[in-house]
């Protein structure tokens, strides 16, 4: 009997270990800016802004980045708050001169990439996150004049 029942807590141990194991590296790769825009693409200078509710509370952060060798710029949104939840998440990029990019959707961990050709232009960017309770807050944050011209 006492086989039985450790070979059962063993068991058990081993299904509870592979349901628990996380592949945390790679998810953590994946929800970084660089990650989420792919090879080639940097933070520019002025390229990460808080997502913001009125009261004060960071929902997430948008982030802009430059790809160099194609000159297209990329922005994602990222939750720091109800990660892993379903809500509505923005990510918006404006070339001057070009009607703006958006990826408008719920999502779990982030909004985009959003990607625009911009060498030599100027361009503007924002993030939304949104709340999941009924009257809950929006945040947003962003440079909502033109900057990052290059």
């Amino acid at each position: 009997m006492r086989k039985s029942v450790k070979t059962a807590l063993v068991a058990a141990g081993v299904a509870v270990g592979a349901f628990t194991v996380s592949p945390a590296p790679a998810i953590a790769a994946a929800y970084s800016p660089e990650g989420v825009c792919g090879a080639g693409y940097a933070r520019v200078s002025d390229g990460s802004r808080a997502i913001k509710t009125p009261s004060g509370s960071v929902f997430g952060h948008v982030y802009l980045l430059y790809n160099s060798s194609n000159g297209y710029n990329c922005v994602v949104t990222i939750k720091d708050s109800y990660v892993g939840t379903a809500t509505r998440t923005i990510a918006t990029l404006e070339v001057k001169g070009s009607k703006p990019k958006t990826d408008d959707k719920s999502y779990k961990y982030y909004a985009g990439p959003v990607k625009a050709a911009a060498k030599g232009k100027c361009v503007r960017y924002s993030g939304l996150v949104y709340d999941t309770r009924i009257q809950g807050e929006i945040a947003q944050g962003g440079r909502t004049a033109f900057g990052n011209c290059g």
